[in-house]
């Protein structure tokens, strides 16, 4: 038997997990509770799946209060809790374990007040990324950060990982675009932090909670800030010979004070895959793409487009080929969204998510291909190079034993060198399990257990998403 079958069938885990089912269904129902085997399954990992923990059970509460009582009979019982939106994370941040209980938010998923006047939304949690957009869409209105799974992840999940997206050149990303939050602590209290102000009084509470991932305690509710569309976009396509090139035009371009909705970067390996998948014409004789795109009135684009491009002509590019139509940028977006799909049709991979100083982009992007090429491994580069967040793709084979920790030891490397330059380990993803033994490169003992204290204020019985962000030796020492 699997080390699982041989938890799963323990006379005490099921007595246990019987108990704490008897226990959650009288406080959300039988529909709000899943316990079969079947059922748990589909909630073993998240997007990062190269690891899987059956949960005890999951719950999908439908009301802030439901979470409330869960959360409160969990805190009196000892029970550690699985904060889930979607699973989309890409770092085992919403990975369970088999002691736990999974709480997801998918079924608080509805618009509760929309204000056009104070440009705001309160929404339940549970809605995905998208939905918001789509809620205001009609009155031209849009929320700004745009991840790319956003069809289908939640806003759960962007508050826990403080997700960014394509276009957080120019809008920033979730804690800037997020102006309250109505949050569940580990004991079952139910706190609002912000409102509908821009700026609310007292402590930034909110820029701590916000990509905390889940840490400190469930929020049920967020009224997010809603932006008017501009009156039209046009994205630039330029190639260029070589990485080198491409990193530098990035930095000429912010170095001279423009500021695009977007900047995204794909290496070859990269373009070829993602024109196959989604045929954006993407060219297939150069080393690296950006994307650019600039928005505003139409004298304002072909504006910046002229800088932009004045700029691009002192790097020599192969292609630069500006949109001519709104079917022609949404076939250029559609390459880039469905980057992460494609690549997955054709290896199993890791996405890092390093961030680094602009300036050092050339000689970074040099060194991922130096460090993969140490392991053996290929790698596809797509990220979002305007603000200097790295989205390495490690391929590998998962079905070859040894691969995977190898291909971890290579991701390892990339995000130690992003330190190295300045940077830090995560833009968007998270820490999650996948970082949380490299906290150490980046922050001292002193960083760490201050912001370990942070967690014993909020969940002093460190029940909430355990195992995750602080590494191993210190968080079981808590």
């Amino acid at each position: 038997m699997s080390a699982i079958e041989l938890i799963e069938a323990d006379p005490v885990v099921v007595a246990r997990r019987h108990e704490i089912v008897i226990a959650l269904t009288e406080r959300v129902g039988p529909g709000c509770i899943i316990s079969d085997e079947d059922g748990r399954r589909a909630f073993d990992t998240d997007a990062f799946t190269a690891y899987r923990r059956m949960p005890l059970a999951v719950v999908l509460p439908t009301t802030t209060k439901e979470v409330s009582d869960v959360l409160a009979y969990c805190y009196e019982h000892g029970v550690r809790v699985i904060p889930r939106g979607a699973g989309t994370s890409l770092c085992g941040g919403a990975l369970p374990a088999e002691d736990a209980i999974v709480i997801g938010v998918s079924k608080m998923n509805q618009v509760l007040d929309i204000n056009f006047d104070n440009r705001t939304a309160r929404v339940q949690t549970g809605i995905t990324n998208l939905g918001i957009s789509n809620a205001v869409a009609g009155d031209r209105y849009f929320y700004a950060p745009d991840p790319s799974s956003q069809l289908a992840c939640t806003l759960a999940g962007n508050l826990g990982m403080n997700s960014g997206g394509a276009h957080c050149l120019k809008y920033g990303v979730t804690s800037n675009n997020v102006l309250g939050m109505k949050i569940v602590l580990m004991t079952g209290e139910v706190i609002d932090i912000g409102g509908d102000e821009l700026d609310a009084p007292g402590y930034d509470f909110l820029g701590m909670i916000i990509g905390a991932e889940g840490q400190f305690g469930i929020a049920t509710e967020a009224t997010v800030r809603i932006l008017k569309m501009a009156e039209g976009a046009r994205p630039v396509l330029l190639g260029f010979d070589s990485a080198e090139q491409a990193g530098a035009c990035v930095s000429a371009i912010i170095a001279a004070g423009i500021i695009p909705v977007a900047i995204e970067y794909m290496d070859r390996p990269a373009i070829k895959v993602c024109e196959a998948y989604a045929k954006a014409g993407y060219p297939l004789d150069v080393e690296a793409m950006l994307i650019v795109e600039v928005e505003g009135a139409e004298q304002e684009i072909e504006h910046l487009l002229k800088r932009i491009t004045d700029i691009v002509d002192t790097f020599n590019p192969k292609v630069v080929r500006t949109s001519q139509s709104d079917e022609e940028s949404a076939a250029i977006w559609k390459g880039r969204k469905a980057a992460f799909g494609a690549v997955g049709q054709i290896a199993d991979y890791l996405c890092m998510d390093g961030t680094i100083p602009l300036s050092t982009l050339p000689r970074v992007l040099a060194g991922i291909s130096s460090i993969c090429k140490s392991y053996g491994f290929q790698v596809a580069n797509i990220f979002h190079a305007g603000d200097g967040n790295l989205h390495p793709l490690i391929l590998y084979n998962a079905n070859e034993p040894g691969e995977l920790e190898r291909a971890e030891a290579c991701g390892a490397d990339i995000l130690k060198l992003c330190v190295e330059v300045g940077g830090c380990l995560t833009g968007e993803h998270g820490v999650g399990i996948e970082k949380r033994d490299l906290m150490t490169v980046q922050f001292s003992a002193v960083d760490l257990a201050q912001q370990m204290r942070l967690k014993d204020v909020f969940d002093p019985s460190w029940l909430l998403n355990p195992g995750k962000v602080f590494p191993l030796d210190l968080s079981q020492a808590a």
